[in-house]
Order: C-alpha cells, then structure tokens, then sequence
C-alpha cells in the first residue's frame, strides 16, 4: 500500500512538472515569437537587450533617421536652452515634442520614462554614464561621427527597429530623386557657404550640403572647395574673406543667421567679382532650412531646394 502511494504520487509530480515545462515553453515560445527582445551589439561594443515596438524613444540627434524610419521620438535635441532646434524636421514629426538638452542630464532623460535610448556617440557612454543611462531603458549608442555617409547611418539605425527594408527603400527613392533633377542641371559650379557671425564657412566636399551638390547632383566643384577639402574631415571648413572673394563659382546656396544676411554680406565691394554674386545667383536660406544638416530628409529637402532654384 505505500509503496502504491508512493508511485502515486511520483506520478502526479511528474505530471506537475510536464505541464509547468509545458508552460514555460509556450511562455518562451511566445516570446520568441513577438521578438519582445532582441540583442544586438551597439558600436560602443555593448551588448543591449532591443525591445519590440518601442513607443517612448530618446534619440537627440538622430531624429532625422529616426523619423525616415516612421519612429517617433518622445523628445527632440535643442542647443542654448532651446534656442536651436532642429527647424527643417518640425513638419517631419517634431513639431510639439518637448526639448532636452544636448547634453542629456540623466534626471531630464529619466523624467521622460523611455523603453528606449539612442545616443548619438560614445562621448555620451563612458563607462559610469552608460550604466546610468542603461539603468534607466535599454541604451544603444550609434557612432555617427563614424558613419561618414547618412545612407550608411539611416542603415544601422534601421538594424534597431528591425527595418532594414525601409532604409534601403527610402535610399532608392533618394537616388532617384537625385538623378531625376540631376539631369535637368547645367554644367556649371557652385557652393555651399555658411555665415555665423562675421565667420564664414564653406562645405565639405564629400560631407553636409556639399555630398548633396557635387556627388549626388553632379554640379561641378570651384577649385577653392577642392583646395580646403582635401585631407579634411570636418564638414564645414571656415575660409577667408581673401579666398571667398577670390571664388570661381557659378552659384552660392547661403545659409545665414537671419533672412537678409546674404543681401548684407554680399553687399560688400570685395565680393563683387565672384561670378554668383555678379549674375544674381546667390540663393539664401537660414538655419531653419536644412543644408546645415545631413540625412534622408535633410538632403532630400537640400535637392528640392536646388531644383527649385534652377527651375526659376
């Protein structure tokens, strides 16, 4: 008779035990199925548990991939307080998000309660700051500054959301825009100029607005941005009065401060013998337009803006 119950009650636990290792499948399997996590190694070599469908992201600076991707973050980057902002991507899906700073105090990142992180760059993730950061959602960082080209960022950044279909999607539409209005431009020069302050800038060659003019549209390249372009890997280089006078060049797309900084700038005696400023082919923007940034939308923006131009 004991041994009976015994046996009885083997029975009945491995029973238990078949039913909860059932359950714990099913759990797992579930889990597996909706990829309510998943890992991946970001580019500062942490390994981080990526949740599913986010839907509270913090991602400053890297809220044009974002956006492309149809993500929406639940804050945007600012710079002075909120002084700047990113203008040119208010209508993309910004407009209404509240600030934070540039900087990322952890308390304003906590207050903000993300599922999900996105730093910019590593300068954000030593060690004691990525563990804060970590502690408060799953923190990725993106290493931007390594990614020369924003097809190459808008890629990785896919890889997060598990939408590299998209991104490749929305650069086949970026190529064909380029090329579309490509066609229709003369052979001629031009170049990007930036004024801040009484400081002026001209774009890289192979980087911001000067990737968009010269490798995506083809326009040609005046020797001046060939000269301080070469061997330099920062995206805008500032120039000289002396050499900026002294440019060969067709057309100037000018960023200023405020509208009316080219009519002003150009005013000036010294810059009358440049070919843009002597035929009238000086085009103003501000820093509420994009050509001081680079992206899918940013740069798409830059393509219509120079199409337009040309067009009038």
């Amino acid at each position: 008779m004991k041994k009976r119950l015994i046996m009885v009650l083997a029975v009945m636990m491995i029973a238990v035990y078949g039913c909860q290792n059932d359950n714990e499948e099913q759990n797992s399997g579930a889990s597996d199925e909706t990829g309510n996590v998943e890992a991946l190694e970001d580019d500062a070599g942490n390994e981080v548990d990526v949740p599913e469908n986010p839907e509270r992201i913090v991602a400053p600076y890297l809220e044009d991939d974002i956006l492309t991707l149809e993500e929406k973050p639940v804050v945007q980057w600012s710079v002075n307080d909120g002084g700047s902002i990113q203008d040119y991507l208010q209508e993309e899906g910004l407009e209404g998000l509240e600030l934070i700073p540039h900087d990322l105090p952890f308390e304003v990142v906590a207050s903000h309660e993300p599922d999900l992180i996105l730093l910019s760059s590593s300068d954000f993730a030593d060690d004691e700051s990525y563990s804060n950061y970590s502690s408060i959602a799953p923190t990725f960082v993106v290493e931007s500054g390594s990614y020369d080209d924003w097809r190459e960022r808008l890629g990785r950044v896919s890889e997060i959301f598990g939408k590299e279909d998209m991104a490749e999607e929305k650069i086949d539409e970026y190529e064909s825009l380029a090329e579309e209005v490509r066609t229709g431009l003369p052979d001629e020069t031009a170049m990007s100029v930036w004024k801040s302050g009484e400081s002026y800038f001209i774009s890289n060659a192979d980087k911001s607005s000067g990737e968009v003019l010269y490798n995506d549209l083809g326009l040609g390249v005046p020797p001046v941005v060939e000269e301080v372009s070469e061997g330099n890997e920062t995206p805008w280089i500032e120039i000289s009065l002396e050499s900026l006078a002294e440019s060969e060049v067709d057309h100037i797309f000018f960023t200023g401060d405020e509208a009316g900084d080219a009519e002003e700038a150009f005013s000036e005696d010294v810059f009358q013998n440049i070919p843009a400023v002597e035929n009238g082919n000086v085009y103003e923007y501000t820093g509420a337009d994009s050509w001081l940034y680079s992206g899918y939308i940013a740069n798409t923006q830059i393509i219509e803006d120079v199409e337009e131009e040309f067009s009038e």
